[in-house]
């Protein structure tokens, strides 16, 4: 796995974590009267990681640009179904959020883990 695909991940893990909030807001807020869901696009932060580019400030130096990953974008729902009765937060599909973006998370942990385990094999030479 190369580095760039690491730093993938990690933006993916940040993404998820960044989601894990925005969710349990929704959740907490169900019976909020006039609350609007907030979302965060993944689309929107993939697109960002894969157009980072690469800036040369000297010749001898290749520093490379890190996207602002404080700055996942987040968007109101404009649904005017009020699904709670008070506002438009569906709990179901919350709960169906949140267990999503939870396997997520774990899948991601699980490919920097194994990366992270074969460098220490190699490292180690390979369990001789």
């Amino acid at each position: 796995m190369s580095g760039s695909n690491i730093k993938l991940l990690e933006n993916f893990i940040n993404y998820c974590s960044v989601k894990n909030k925005v969710i349990s807001k929704n959740i907490a807020n169900v019976g909020t009267e006039n609350y609007r869901r907030e979302d965060v696009s993944f689309s929107d932060v993939l697109n960002q990681s894969i157009n980072t580019s690469i800036k040369t400030s000297k010749s001898r130096h290749i520093p490379i640009v890190e996207p602002d990953l404080n700055r996942f974008p987040h968007s109101l729902s404009n649904d005017e179904y009020m699904a709670s009765g008070v506002n438009n937060v569906e709990i179901e599909k919350e709960m169906g959020e949140l267990a999503q973006n939870s396997l997520n998370f774990k899948f991601a942990a699980k490919r920097i883990t194994a990366h992270f385990k074969a460098l220490q094999s190699v490292i180690k030479g390979g369990g001789q």
